[in-house]
C-alpha cells in the first residue's frame, strides 16, 4: 500500500509516518520501481501500535523499547511490566504537578476581585513577583505565596 493509504487507515499524517521511519520506529518499506514506498500490513500494524503508545503518552524511547520487546514474542514479559510501571510512575508524578498547578491558578484567580483596575490586579501582581526569591526549593515553577507553608 502507498503512504496515503497508510495515512487513511491509521489517521497518522504522512510527515509523521516518514519521521517514524527516519528515527527507526517504523521499518523502511520496500520501494517500487517508480520510487514510491510500498508498505505492507506489518507496517500498518506497527504504526497502529505506535499510535496507541503515543495515546498513552509514552515517549519515543519507551515505544522503541516496547517495539524491541514485541519483536521477541517468546521472551519473559517482566521488562514490559517494568517499563509500564516506570511510565505509570511518571504519569502519577505529572498528575501531582498538575494538581499543584491547578491550585496555584485557582489561588491566583482568587487574588483578583471585581471592580479593581489592572494596576491593582492581584493576578498580575502575583505573576510579576520574583519567583526564585520567595519560592521554597523544588517549587520554582509556582507563584510565591499561593501555597500555605
Amino acid at each position: 500500500m502507498k503512504i496515503g493509504e497508510m495515512t487513511e487507515q491509521s489517521g497518522i499524517p504522512v510527515e509523521t509516518i516518514r519521521y517514524y521511519e527516519k528515527i527507526g520506529l517504523l521499518p523502511a518499506p520496500d520501494r517500487q520501481a517508480n520510487g514510491y514506498r510500498n508498505y505492507r500490513q506489518s507496517h500498518l500494524d506497527r504504526l497502529l501500535f505506535i499510535r496507541r503508545c503515543r495515546n498513552l503518552d509514552m515517549a519515543q524511547e519507551e515505544i522503541r523499547e516496547l517495539v524491541r520487546l514485541a519483536d521477541q514474542p517468546d521472551a519473559d514479559c517482566s521488562e514490559v511490566d517494568a517499563l509500564l510501571a516506570r511510565h505509570l510512575g511518571h504519569v502519577r508524578a505529572r498528575l501531582q504537578e498538575l494538581r499543584a498547578l491547578e491550585k496555584t491558578l485557582s489561588d491566583l484567580q482568587q487574588a483578583c476581585s471585581q471592580g479593581r483596575t489592572v494596576a491593582e490586579c492581584g493576578i498580575l501582581g502575583g505573576l510579576t513577583q520574583d519567583l526564585d526569591k520567595d519560592s521554597p526549593p523544588g517549587h520554582n515553577n509556582h507563584i510565591p505565596g499561593s501555597h500555605g507553608h
